[in-house]
């Protein structure tokens, strides 16, 4: 008996090892990074017109602990035209699709699997004044040393429940490694309450981690498997 289960704890490690995933959530210490890109509207073509490092406050997002997130439409304190129409006051329309990214980045990665997991706990996003959607998804990022290219997986985020993404990286230390969320859509005048009401938010809160005892019933259940495909030949 003795002799079996040493079989099988030394099969259970090989069998982990081989499928290792490097766990993420939702974490204020580790989603520290913002930025934002700018588009035209769709109306005007939907063009890019810049993207920047922005901070997490003027994202539009908010932890409320360290372990959830709030997102809601981007809120632009300029009254220019450029941004609004005809300027920032109440009634306002924005004049430019917001693309705001909140993500952790760490490039040591590279090369491993990595599992982003978490539960959207409240979600009212809907349109501005103009129908114009707002978008929300959860994205796992592997980007080129020079940001020229990206391989990614995306995960839209359109009403409460849990989700998980899952990326295998390619194995180079000069790549940049990121997960994170994403808000897209219309800005809207900060002081223009019904706008903001209407247009909602999105609440996203962390899922433990998935504990040593679990994955290991579920290796073991994978061992068991095997063995009896083994007899069955």
């Amino acid at each position: 008996m003795k002799k079996l289960l040493l079989v099988m704890a030394v099969a259970i490690t090989g069998i982990s090892g081989a499928t290792a995933q490097v766990f993420k959530t939702i974490n204020s210490a580790e989603m520290v990074s913002g930025y934002m890109n700018v588009f035209e509207l769709p109306s005007n073509g939907g063009g890019y017109v810049f993207g920047s490092g922005w901070g997490i406050a003027d994202l539009n997002a908010t932890f409320p602990t360290s372990t959830s997130v709030v997102f809601s439409p981007n809120t632009i304190g300029d009254p220019a035209s450029f941004w609004y129409t005809p300027s920032g006051q109440i009634g306002a329309l924005g004049n430019k699709i917001m693309e705001a990214n909140l993500y952790a980045q760490d490039d040591t990665l590279a090369g491993q699997t990595i599992q982003f997991d978490g539960t959207v706990s409240s979600f009212s996003l809907a349109t501005n004044s103009a129908g114009i959607p707002y978008n929300f998804t959860a994205f796992i990022r592997d980007f080129a040393p020079d940001y020229s290219s990206v391989n990614q997986v995306i995960y839209n985020l359109n009403s409460t429940g849990d989700f998980q993404l899952t990326l295998a990286t390619i194995n180079d230390s000069a790549r940049h490694v990121q997960w994170g969320l994403q808000m897209s859509g219309p800005d809207i005048w900060a002081t223009d309450a019904s706008q903001l009401a209407a247009a909602g938010s999105a609440t996203v809160e962390a899922i433990p981690e998935p504990s040593t005892y679990a994955l290991l019933a579920v290796s073991a259940a994978g061992i068991g498997a095997h063995f009896i495909r083994r007899r069955r030949r």
